[in-house]
């Protein structure tokens, strides 16, 4: 029986674009094995030896730049049925200038284009010839394409004009073979112009179609969270604590002006730094204080020599961190950056005589109840879900996480019962005063006492939001962007009103 008029795939009908003329080649080759094993599959169903030789037929790989080429010279969309792809992966502060300029070409004035990745000109190029057609594309992407800022800035200009996501394969570990290789954490993205019969928004859920846009101030009653202090000083202003029994030695006055400082680092792992905090001396005590007086000049001249002019221009204050955001009263303290492996990202409280760095967001005025509900497991389904990645850890964000977070609505005497359950999880660790953070949240140690604190409160927050004791993460999620699309449009209503 010949076979051959039942394949209706050949090889002449994948078109691509390839930047570099060797791999043109080698994606040829690849092509003509991916036929052959194709060939070796039928040959088994059929059984039935079948093979396309002589080799007469071959994809068409164009040499150039995909960025830059019209699609339709490679191949007319009219007789374009799939674009499958998997693009290069540069991170928006990572391209050269070649690639910024690709993206000016593509995107062209889109506000926060600047803020996108490399790979999400491909969307953006696939979208424009899939217009009017039933051409469906899949792409494999970082998944950054689907967290943080970036998903309102690609996603919102394509689903207006009419994409819709048909599916998402969640975050996955790529690699490769090659010694050293890091793996990059990707997603697969389905889209078309048309919808499927289950929505999924840009975040990969199934769930309104939502778009989490940065935001300065939070959309619901709640404190604001600001950045911690940023030294600008070169390191000069930062004693380790290696350094500070002899600092202290030869310049014994400067321990007044002496406090810990702290970053998600320092935070998590229980380490110790120190900082000069020179807010309030007398030229006169300065002068007194060899040591410290040779910081404060290398300061100066670090600052003087910037290339930025707003670094210049704090050369005039030496004596002071470059951004004071110092709260004058007990503030939480949230990780900027912390192990995807942890259940909960560690938080807690500092007091104010302890310098918070920039790597730490701050909560000035949060109580018990704030913490209750910033620690419990809604609160983290939700950070999951839109906070970005640094490689795969989380990258809280102010003003994407935080201040989008849908509240619940609680009545004092339930916020009184979070506030217990919020102690009693201070109180756990407390327990264990020579562990750290980082040692008390570790998936594999993390003590029974603790897990337990955290599970109570866990169904004490989800009941404000009446939330089953059984409801999954993925409900959870698309609750809260219900909340958070209901939340905003009022919000937005009343700023009208």
């Amino acid at each position: 029986m010949d076979i051959s008029a039942l394949l209706k795939v050949s090889v002449d009908q994948f078109y691509g674009i390839e930047y570099e003329d060797f791999p043109c080649q080698i994606a040829q080759v690849g092509m003509w094995l991916t036929d052959h094993q194709m060939n070796q599959r039928v040959s088994e169903q059929f059984g039935q030896y079948y093979a396309r030789l002589p080799l007469t037929q071959t994809a068409t790989i164009i040499h150039g730049n995909a960025l830059r080429i019209n699609w339709e010279s490679v191949v007319p969309k009219e007789e374009l049925s799939y674009i499958l792809g998997n693009p290069p992966f540069v991170g928006a502060r990572m391209m050269g200038v070649a690639q910024k300029d690709d993206m000016i070409h593509v995107f062209g004035s889109l506000k926060g284009a600047g803020n996108l990745d490399y790979v999400t000109a491909w969307y953006k190029k696939s979208a424009d010839i899939m217009q009017d057609t039933p051409i469906r594309a899949a792409l494999v992407s970082t998944n950054s394409v689907s967290q943080g800022g970036q998903p309102a800035i690609l996603w919102k200009p394509l689903m207006e004009r009419g994409i819709y996501i048909n599916f998402g394969i969640p975050t996955f570990k790529w690699s490769d073979e090659a010694k050293g290789k890091a793996a990059v954490h990707c997603v697969i993205i389905g889209f078309s112009y048309f919808k499927t019969e289950t929505n999924i928004n840009p975040y990969l859920i199934k769930a309104p179609t939502v778009y989490i846009e940065s935001r300065s101030n939070p959309i619901c009653d709640v404190p604001e969270m600001i950045f911690g202090s940023m030294p600008n000083d070169g390191g000069n202003l930062i004693i380790e604590e290696d350094e500070y029994e002899y600092f202290l030695k030869n310049d014994p006055a400067a321990i007044k002006y002496m406090r810990r400082i702290v970053g998600s680092l320092e935070f998590i792992n229980n380490k110790t730094r120190y900082c000069l905090w020179l807010n309030g001396v007398s030229p006169a005590e300065l002068r007194s204080m060899p040591y410290v007086a040779e910081r404060v000049r290398r300061v100066k001249d670090m600052r003087e020599k910037s290339k930025r002019e707003g670094t210049r221009k704090l050369a005039d204050a030496p004596i002071l961190f470059g951004e004071i955001r110092q709260p004058d009263s007990d503030y939480i303290a949230v990780p900027r950056v912390s192990s995807e492996r942890r259940r909960y990202i560690p938080i807690g409280f500092l007091p104010p005589t302890t310098i918070a760095g920039d790597s730490l967001l701050l909560i000035p005025n949060a109580v018990l109840y704030h913490f209750g509900i910033l620690t419990s497991n809604v609160h983290m389904a939700w950070t999951r879900t839109v906070c970005g990645r640094l490689k795969s850890d989380y990258r809280y964000s102010k003003d994407i996480v935080y201040n989008n977070f849908p509240w619940p609505d609680a009545t004092d005497e339930q916020k009184t019962v979070i506030e217990n359950l919020a102690k009693a999880i201070l109180e756990t660790r407390d327990a264990f005063p020579d562990n750290s953070l980082s040692d008390l949240y570790d998936p594999n140690f993390m003590p029974p006492e603790l897990i337990k604190a955290h599970r109570e409160l866990d169904r004490a927050v989800m009941k404000l939001y009446s939330f089953g004791k059984d409801t999954s993460e993925a409900a959870i999620v698309a609750a809260l962007m219900e909340r958070y699309q209901h939340v905003t449009n009022d919000t937005m209503y009343n700023e009208k009103e």
